[in-house]
Formats: C-alpha cells, structure tokens, sequence
C-alpha cells in the first residue's frame, strides 16, 4: 500500500509505553520502543469510524494491518525528531491546542474528546508529535526544494491549452459518504458505510474532525467512499459553471456563493452526503505565464510533486535504517499456518 508522510502526518498519533521489554500488550517495537495492542485499537477506531463488526474477520485484520504499519512509520519519524533535536516547544504545542480549542465550547469540547476516547493531554501528546514531524520534514526537505523560473515556463508550454477556460470555471473538491453497500469498496482506503445510520455517523464524525482543523485533502483520501477523488485528496479538478446545471438549484446556487477556501456544510444528495471545499475560482479565457496566478499554480504543482517525491524517498530511508519487529503480523501468519493442520 502506497504510503507518504503526508498521510503519516495526516492521522491522530497516540504515545506510546517507554518499557522496552515485550510483553503480551506489545504490537511491534521500532529500535525496541513498544506500540501497544491497545494504542492500536484506539488508532483503528479512530481511523474506522463505522462499527468495526460489521466488516468480516479477514477485512478487520487487514485494516489493523495497515493501521498499524501507519503507527511504525510515525514512530520511527518520530525517533528521527527526536534524535535531530527538533522536537516542538511548549509554546508551540500550546499556540496548536488553543487554535483546535478555539471554535468549541468547553462542553463540545469535552464531548469531542470523550468521542475520541482521548484526554487533553492526549491531545497535546498528538499535537506535539505531529508538530515534530513536520518541522523535521520541513527542515530536511520542504526548506530545500527550489523551483526555478525556465522550470514553471517549460511546463505553461506543454500544458498552454489547459489554461484556457472558454467559460468561469470552479475548482471544487468533495468527501463523499453513501449508505449503500458495495462490494468493491473493500478496496478503497476507508471505512465504508454500510446503512443509512452508520452513513450519518460517519460524515457528522468527518465534519468534527473539519471543524476541529484537520486538512480536507488527507481526510478526503482516508474516509472520502468516493475511489474516483479520494486519491486525489478529494480534488475534482476545474468544472464550468454551466456544469452545475445538473445539480439542484439550490444546491448550485450554495456552491456559486462560496469563496476559495470555504467548507460547505453537510449536504444530503440523492446517493448520500457530502461536504465541499472550494478550492479557487477563475473567470473565462486564456491565462498567460504573465499572470501572477498562473505562475503561482504552477510553481505550487511543481512544488507539489517535487515535495511528495522526496518525502517518500525520506520516509523509506528512515524506515530502512530502523529495526521494526512487527508481532502482530507474525500472529496474523502464524494463526492462519495453524489453520492449516
């Protein structure tokens, strides 16, 4: 499974025990400091919003699988922070919690804990380690990527037509929740909804999680049931206007009102829910490489790709280099060798 530090830095991080001896708690060890069995139930419920008994046994192991190859890889970055002494201060940790505490009352607040079956000190434990991980990468990598002016010109030449709009054009993007069964969306990298219920409860959950800060793209990529914008962070690329005639007035006239940046609320739809995000909007005609826009669109893909590119090569180094010993899949092998005999 495709994985970037993007999506590493994307899920809820919990501490982990400093014991280091093995015990009968101990999911995997990287460089010999334990990930608990318990951290990972929390990690998987946290991730698998919709009730974890209505998938089938097989489904639940490859999800706890993955899960935890999730929780290795935050743990062996974070190592890495620590060993490179760029840890987050107090104040940074304290300036991150205020922001996330901010559009909540204390009894939301305390409610949204209680439903993420964390403290506030769990919180700032998860804020601290994210916020590590970041100014690692960005000290090691992102600080370093330069994207030069005959670079953004050489790719306005190959790509000139693209940045021709013959009408407005929005660029919108979207998680998607359905109530519907489906039988391929074991394949997708989220929790399908299998009823109406468990529909509400999940995009109400990813709601709070928007509310609370967390980034629309790696969301969208994690629980979006949508396979054809989820690997895109929920992007569905520039659309006219005049597309949205096939949408309900309402609905077009709710997505004409918003501004760049903005969230839409929940919105029921024939074949679920959704929440938008509008990402930019761009009246009509050809956009020159002198456009300050287009320069910067430009230089932000390029910047894009180069940093996902690096990013992955980082991560795999990092994980090469560290000794990871992963018991849980070695039960997963072993039970299923014994069913065998």
């Amino acid at each position: 499974m495709k994985r970037s530090l993007a999506g590493v830095l994307g899920l809820a991080l919990l501490a982990s025990s400093c014991s280091k001896k093995a015990g009968p708690d101990v999911a995997a060890t990287v460089n010999n400091r334990p990930i608990s069995y318990s951290d990972l139930d929390k990690f998987y419920k946290r991730q698998f919003v919709v009730d974890a008994e209505s998938a089938d046994e097989d489904l639940r192991q490859t999800r706890r699988l993955e899960v935890l190859r999730t929780m290795i890889d935050n743990e062996i970055m974070l190592q890495r922070a620590e060993k490179e002494g760029v840890m987050a201060t107090d104040s940074e940790v304290d300036t991150k919690f205020t922001e996330l505490r901010a559009p909540y009352t204390q009894e939301e607040f305390n409610k949204w804990l209680k439903s993420q079956d964390m403290t506030a000190n769990d919180l700032r434990t998860q804020i601290r380690r994210e916020l590590s991980l970041q100014k690692l990468i960005n000290r090691d990598i992102s600080s370093h990527i330069t994207i030069s002016d005959a670079d953004v010109t050489a790719f306005y030449q190959k790509n000139k037509s693209s940045f021709n709009f013959p009408e407005p054009q929005l660029r919108l993007a979207q998680i998607v929740v359905t109530s519907k069964q489906d039988p391929n969306a074991h394949n997708l990298k989220n929790d399908k909804a299998q009823n109406e219920e468990q529909a509400q409860k999940k995009i109400q959950s990813i709601a709070d999680r928007l509310k609370q800060g967390e980034d629309f793209a790696l969301v969208a990529q994690n629980l979006s049931e949508d396979p054809s914008t989820a690997p895109n962070g929920g992007d569905m690329g520039y659309m006219s206007e005049s597309a949205l005639d096939r949408a309900s007035p309402d609905l077009k006239k709710m997505i004409l009102a918003m501004n760049p940046g903005q969230l839409s609320g929940i919105i029921p739809t024939p074949d679920g829910y959704r929440i938008f995000k509008m990402i930019s909007k761009e009246p009509a005609g050809q956009r020159e490489l002198s456009d300050p826009r287009v320069q910067q669109n430009v230089r932000s893909l390029l910047m894009n790709r180069k940093d996902q590119m690096l990013r992955e090569a980082y991560v795999e180094i990092a994980r090469s280099e560290a000794h990871v010993v992963n018991y849980f899949a070695q039960q997963v092998l072993q039970r299923a060798d014994a069913q065998k005999h």
